[in-house]
């Protein structure tokens, strides 16, 4: 068994175990709750954790904690102007990756991907199953599903570019998808290609500039764009994002410290954040 698929094994266990922690969270579940709770001795569940983030499931579970959410809220209220003003798509992003955006023209959008090639396919990452879909313009969805014979998965692509031509190559859209999960440095750029509204592709441009293991509210994201009104607006932008994890949206949530909605659910949500802050500190 390869590495990615090892690591996709590992985090249905960590899935679980957040779960669990949020729904006790009155009552602190420690680890022998948690490893009786997935099945596991406490001896296998820390094992699975360093295996999939790199430190123990204790300190891996205080990165999900409101206390420490409003503490990255408060020490990054300005990281969006921060970082505009110093002219930089993303200070700090995993894996330095540079991140180029195109947006389909109003033309295209009106034609709904008519004679546009989009080769599809799906791949485990250390985040559970992915779809990915590619043209020669760039990587056009990016979502997190169920297996890789997902149904839903396939008709969500095609009812996001429904006259398009879809062709599915599993092996060769691979290298792709670990090309987007590698956990290293020194990675060619990637080339997004984006269909939304001027509004929502602002946001998702915006959402670029948070760097891994730090997190911005609704309230912060809608002012850093020039309209702190328009949270519901940048919420209803952050749902309709088409690539997961490259364009974060995950990386925004409520003033509370809550975590706030996510499309394929809060405990990936959860995952993904406590995923990066151990990365965000390891790198340190």
């Amino acid at each position: 068994m390869n590495d990615a698929s090892e690591r996709c094994r590992a985090y249905a266990t960590v899935a679980r175990a957040i779960r669990f922690v949020r729904q006790n969270t009155a009552s602190q579940p420690d680890l022998q709750q948690v490893a009786d709770h997935v099945g596991m001795s406490p001896f296998h569940l820390q094992r699975t954790f360093t295996l999939w983030a790199g430190i123990s499931p204790k300190r891996f579970l205080q990165y999900l904690t409101k206390e420490h959410a409003r503490t990255l809220l408060r020490a990054q209220h300005d990281v969006l102007t921060t970082a505009h003003a110093a002219g930089l798509s993303g200070p700090g992003r995993l894996h330095e990756l540079m991140v180029t955006c195109d947006a389909v023209t109003p033309g295209e959008v009106r034609a709904l991907g008519d004679g546009l090639a989009i080769t599809y396919g799906f791949g485990p990452t250390p985040f559970g199953w992915v779809i990915v879909g590619t043209t020669e313009r760039g990587l056009c969805h990016l979502h997190f599903t169920a297996s890789d014979n997902d149904l839903e998965a396939i008709t969500q692509l095609q009812s996001d570019w429904p006259r398009a031509t879809l062709m599915r190559d599993d092996d060769t859209l691979a290298e792709t998808i670990e090309r987007v999960f590698r956990l290293a440095d020194g990675q060619q750029g990637l080339h997004l290609l984006l269909r939304g509204s001027n509004f929502q592709i602002k946001v998702w441009e915006a959402l670029l500039s948070i760097a891994p293991g730090d997190v911005v509210s609704y309230q912060t994201l809608a002012a850093g764009i020039g309209n702190s009104r328009a949270q519901r607006a940048v919420g209803s932008a952050l749902a309709r994002n088409r690539i997961a994890w490259l364009i974060p949206c995950h990386r925004v949530i409520c003033e509370s410290g809550d975590v706030g909605g996510y499309r394929w659910g809060s405990e990936l949500k959860l995952a993904l954040l406590g995923f990066e802050a151990a990365y965000a500190a390891s790198s340190k």
